[in-house]
């Protein structure tokens, strides 16, 4: 995209999801404007995007963040995504053909960088979550700052509970 290093700010926050049971610390981040629309009926908005630095099926994605800043609906059974624009509803849309496309290319992709060498790389660029005893992992996990006290939900099933704080007022 032949934008200048200098553009990109530095990130200390990691995101999940690009390698199972991995974080990703990003090379930094990004502002970019994003249009949608045509010429008599747009939107523009300035995005954050996350820079990384592997290969995926994907140029940028699109996440709740972009959602939010459009005010957009996204309909997954339908493959479209409405926002507001400046004369009217703005409908971008996909055909099933296309998605299964680009989810055979992510595959393909994930199954090339999984058999090649550039995994031992990418596996030393990623942190890995360290699971503790619950099975759960200690860099997403929540624990209650103060004692907890066990609340049943439903009256017939007594497996469905829910943990409220002792130290919460009354009211």
């Amino acid at each position: 995209m032949h934008i200048p290093r200098s553009e990109r700010r530095s990130v200390s926050s990691p995101f999940h999801g690009m390698i199972p049971g991995a974080q990703v610390y990003p090379l930094g981040q990004i502002d970019l404007p994003i249009t949608f629309g045509d010429h008599a009926n747009f939107h523009s908005e300035v995005i954050a995007f996350k820079v990384v630095n592997f290969l995926g099926s994907y140029h940028a994605i699109l996440g709740q963040p972009c959602y939010t800043k459009f005010m957009a609906i996204p309909n997954y059974t339908y493959l479209k995504l409405n926002m507001l624009g400046r004369n009217d509803v703005i409908t971008i849309g996909s055909t099933l053909s296309h998605a299964y496309l680009c989810d055979h290319e992510h595959y393909e992709l994930t199954t090339v960088v999984i058999n090649s060498d550039e995994l031992p790389e990418l596996r030393n660029s990623v942190t890995l979550a360290v699971p503790n005893c619950n099975g759960l992992t200690s860099l997403s996990a929540f624990y209650p700052t103060e004692k907890t006290k066990v609340m049943e939900i439903d009256p017939i099933d007594l497996t469905k509970t829910v943990r409220i704080g002792t130290k919460l007022p009354a009211k």
